[in-house]
């Protein structure tokens, strides 16, 4: 029985990124997003824009946990996803979280939500994720005294390695610097999502944050709300889960 690393995060939280950091390892079998098929496709809670969904993939939660769990049987899994994907029916879950080393991702919501409002402007606040990962991360501590780890976006930008090795530490995983340097074959199961990760399938790595760009994505959020109230709306709601979560994070 190998380990399945589990990477929850929200939506433009750089969980791409992060995945694809994962993947260039080559010791882990990923997945990309597998449990969109039951929130999409199988419950249509909405329909996701720039979505293809793959011919045979399974639909339901209970189908995509097992191909997960099949696929431990024979090496280490890595998935990234979103809590609100599974919330709340995962907690009832317990035996799949018990299997699961739970890891979760976050971003500033003022960079964030912006960064989806250009991709779609029909998002809805719960598609926002920062309240589904918070309540998520509440209900696994209270399931298990194993605490998930939590990691935010800007601290991988400051200094990727520095971030993803501490990260990487805390969950077991060794080093692997050749991580940081993508190859140029982007991975095959991306296309199903084409449309939202146009710029992390073109680089060849996390670039650093600067001061500017922090500043620019505070002016770019207020000029972006004249056009999209709702995002302060969800801004203000999701703030508080943001900052319940930041207080857990790790310090790399």
């Amino acid at each position: 029985m190998y380990p399945i690393i589990a990477l929850w995060s929200h939506p433009r939280s750089m969980s791409t990124a992060t995945e694809r950091v994962m993947r260039e390892r080559a010791d882990l079998t990923c997945f990309h997003e597998p449990f969109m098929y039951d929130y999409y496709i199988n419950r249509k809670v909405r329909r996701m824009p720039h979505f293809e969904a793959e011919k045979n993939h399974p639909i339901t939660y209970e189908d995509v946990r097992d191909m997960i769990l099949e696929k431990a049987q024979s090496g280490p899994v890595f998935f990234k996803d979103m809590s609100y994907y599974v919330m709340p029916h995962v907690l009832e879950d317990k035996a799949f979280c018990d299997r699961l080393t739970n890891c979760f991702l976050i971003r500033d919501p003022i960079a964030s939500i912006p960064s989806y409002f250009k991709l779609d402007a029909e998002v809805t606040c719960d598609e926002i994720g920062l309240e589904a990962q918070s309540r998520h991360y509440d209900g696994l501590c209270a399931l298990s005294d194993e605490v998930p780890v939590v990691i935010r976006a800007e601290d991988i930008r400051a200094d990727t390695s520095k971030a993803i090795g501490a990260l990487w530490k805390q969950i077991g995983l060794p080093a692997a610097d050749h991580a940081f340097e993508w190859q140029d074959e982007k991975p095959a199961d991306w296309k199903q999502v084409a449309g939202w990760h146009g710029d992390v399938s073109a680089s060849k790595g996390i670039r650093p944050i600067t001061p500017e760009e922090v500043a620019e994505q505070k002016v770019a959020f207020e000029t972006m709300c004249s056009a999209h109230p709702n995002m302060r709306v969800y801004l203000d709601h999701h703030m508080p889960y943001y900052k319940a979560l930041g207080a857990h994070a790790l310090k790399p």
